[in-house]
């Protein structure tokens, strides 16, 4: 590879439109890296990665709602194929905006872990398109999860509050479900690869919660007030139970974090 150091191979992955070339260049930086082969290095993210002409971006609520269902099976695939793609470059943004020298190392090699494993869950999904007659970038898909990354870049602390621990922990509550429907609908298939997602997700929410707590050890903060208050400064919308407390604890989110929004 030309690119030596591991931001600037963040930043090239980031401003690589073309998804299969994201993926594999995903894998080829994961694996230089494991092996020593490059240092952290400088760079400066983009605001935004690079995406292919298609699909169509919309804003989250001009989508159409998901079903398990023949038809909605095809849009909540292409929707969620869409967020692992966009989870790829998150967790890249991180490595490119946030990964200086002052961090340990193990910050690095768990985001490096994150990228890979959400690339391989793109894959997975995208691969799996063409069997329900359609391929990625068929269908429109929604542009929050980067909108919450431009309202995170000014903070690290912020951007785990946010993305790991907000957001992609939303899937905790709604895979177990989503599921059991597919599986009820014969959707085997579909329902392993979500299977897969939800395991990784789990470790995925640890890695945020871990260096998130670092960083308010860091900053003198106490963390579960810490992530009230940057939620309610970062995040545009409301945060719902219920939760699945079993798979946030496993993954070191204690029901703490979420008190304010438990019901009375």
């Amino acid at each position: 590879m030309s690119v030596t150091t591991l931001r600037q191979a963040a930043v090239d992955i980031l401003l690589t439109a073309d998804p299969d070339t994201k993926v594999s260049k995903t894998y080829d930086v994961a694996a230089a890296w494991r092996r020593g082969e490059s240092d952290i290095g400088t760079a400066t993210a983009p605001e935004r990665p690079a995406r292919p002409a298609r699909p169509e971006l919309r804003g989250p609520g001009e989508m159409p709602k998901r079903s398990t269902g023949p038809k909605g099976r095809v849009a909540l695939v292409h929707a969620l194929a869409h967020i692992e793609l966009n989870a790829v470059d998150l967790a890249w943004d991180v490595i490119a905006r946030f990964g200086d020298a002052d961090l340990p190392r193990a910050f690095l090699d768990d985001w490096v872990d994150v990228a890979e494993e959400e690339a391989e869950h793109y894959a997975a999904l995208a691969a799996h398109l063409p069997t329900l007659g359609i391929n990625y970038g068929d269908l429109p898909a929604h542009d929050g999860l980067w909108q919450a990354a431009m309202a995170t870049a000014h903070d690290l602390a912020a951007r785990m509050a946010i993305i790991p621990m907000t957001l992609e922990a939303r899937g905790l509550e709604t895979t177990p479900p989503t599921c059991a429907k597919l599986r009820h609908a014969g959707a085997d298939d579909t329902a392993a690869i979500l299977d897969t997602i939800y395991t990784d997700e789990i470790k995925h929410l640890a890695v945020g919660v871990r260096w998130f707590e670092h960083l308010c050890a860091q900053r003198g903060h106490e963390p579960t007030s810490t992530f009230a208050a940057l939620l309610k400064e970062c995040f545009i919308g409301p945060v719902k139970p219920p939760f699945n407390m079993e798979a946030r604890t496993q993954a070191g989110m204690r029901a703490a974090y979420l008190a304010p929004w438990m019901p009375e």
